[in-house]
């Protein structure tokens, strides 16, 4: 069934339409914000002592956050899908829940765990730890509302790939880490790849968790999006657009990664399905 012309137009101009007023619009104001006081501004605002740390910050935070989830994420995926027990569907449900609460409830969460009215704070004061309103804090929050990323991705994969494969590799003696290393990490690593560059964008921007558990301390706890909003409320918005600057460039790049995980890992796909389909084809020839 062939659609109307007319309906397929329509439908190109509102979408193109709606992404122009979403997407291209506020990345063109952000560029001209950013530059509106010079180039030489521009670099000076990004080079400032408190940017620099805020964005050295922001990707310790990020790395961190991204290997301890790929972690997580591979041990819960594997246990999901290899293994039935008892509160699976429990235990699935619970890995959403940063999906279903909201990020600045999750930092009050460390907040009354770790803070002063905790019951913790007397041992951690005894130990000189600091997890809130430090960098501890940051990187816990971070965690929190990225871990269901990697996890999400590599379900549905390993899932329709089956236990059959692995079940065969113990059958004949293979180690827990044989399995995981030959048989079931090659055939999730796009997947995986994808859920890393997925949680690292997350991570990149968080910002309702981290605000709370941050205290807000310039050039300590301040992560780009905190020192974005600083220099926003000192009305020093020309400086606030050109470290945002650097946060859509980021975004930029992580879309890039993106696009090419997706692409390369849908060829693979398509290869791994042809190449059985051909060895089927040439076995009935010569049958």
């Amino acid at each position: 069934m062939r659609e109307p012309i007319w309906l397929k137009m329509a439908l190109i101009t509102i979408s193109a339409g709606f992404l122009f007023v979403m997407l291209v619009m506020p990345l063109i104001l952000v560029a001209k914000e950013a530059l509106a006081r010079g180039v030489e501004f521009y670099f000076k605002a990004l080079t400032d002592e408190f940017a620099l740390k805020a964005l050295y910050l922001t990707i310790e935070a990020t790395i961190l956050a991204v290997l301890l989830n790929t972690l997580f994420g591979l041990a819960s995926a594997w246990l999901l899908t290899k293994f039935d027990f008892r509160g699976k569907t429990f235990l699935g449900s619970l890995i959403d829940l940063p999906f279903a609460i909201s990020p600045v409830v999750a930092g009050l969460f460390f907040i009354m765990l770790f803070g002063r009215m905790s019951p913790l704070y007397p041992i951690l004061q005894e130990y000189d730890v600091a997890i809130v309103f430090a960098v501890p804090g940051i990187i816990l929050a971070t965690v929190f509302v990225t871990f269901p990323f990697i996890t999400r991705e590599l379900v549905p994969v390993m899932e329709s790939q089956g236990r059959s494969e692995e079940e065969a590799a113990a059958t004949f003696g293979a180690s827990g880490w044989t399995i995981f290393s030959k048989i079931t990490l090659p055939n999730i690593k796009w997947a995986l790849g994808y859920g890393i560059i997925l949680c690292s964008a997350r991570a990149m921007g968080e910002f309702g968790a981290v605000s709370v558990v941050s205290g807000h301390i310039r050039g300590k706890t301040n992560t780009l999006p905190l020192h974005i909003e600083i220099l926003y409320n000192e009305y020093n918005f020309t400086a606030a657009f050109a470290v945002a600057s650097v946060l859509v460039m980021l975004a930029i790049l992580v879309l890039i990664l993106r696009n090419v995980v997706e692409h390369y890992g849908k060829d693979v796909e398509h290869e791994e399905i042809a190449e059985p389909a051909a060895d089927l084809k040439v076995g009935v020839a010569n049958g």
